[in-house]
């Protein structure tokens, strides 16, 4: 049996991390949370610090005709919560007004 020993110091992304690779862009997630039955919840996390959360929230309710708020995580900094199944409506949202590049978008769900 051949023993092979890896170091433990060694990260394999270390490269990455320090560079502009594509993969160290900052991406804007939007999730979607299954709720009671057929409810469900979707969250954008990830925008800009600069951004002004709550003006983004009220276009969006407006938007989309639904109810939302904006929570603070110790963590995950600010995110958007929308009531209902908003992923692509947001992300449409987000790239028309200009807020995100399309390629910078991930969206996670189902």
């Amino acid at each position: 049996m051949v023993d092979i020993q890896i170091p433990s110091t060694f990260d394999p992304f270390a490269e990455a991390k320090e560079s502009d690779a594509p993969g160290t862009k900052e991406y804007v997630h939007i999730r979607i949370q299954q709720r009671n039955g057929k409810k469900s919840l979707t969250t954008v996390q990830g925008l800009k610090k600069e951004f002004s959360y709550e003006k983004i929230l009220k276009d969006l309710k407006k938007e989309f005709c639904c109810n939302g708020n904006v929570v603070n995580c110790k963590d995950l900094g600010k995110i958007i919560q929308l009531q209902g199944d908003q992923r692509k409506n947001v992300s449409h949202f987000l790239v028309h007004a200009g807020l995100v590049r399309k390629d910078n978008i991930k969206i996670h769900g189902f």
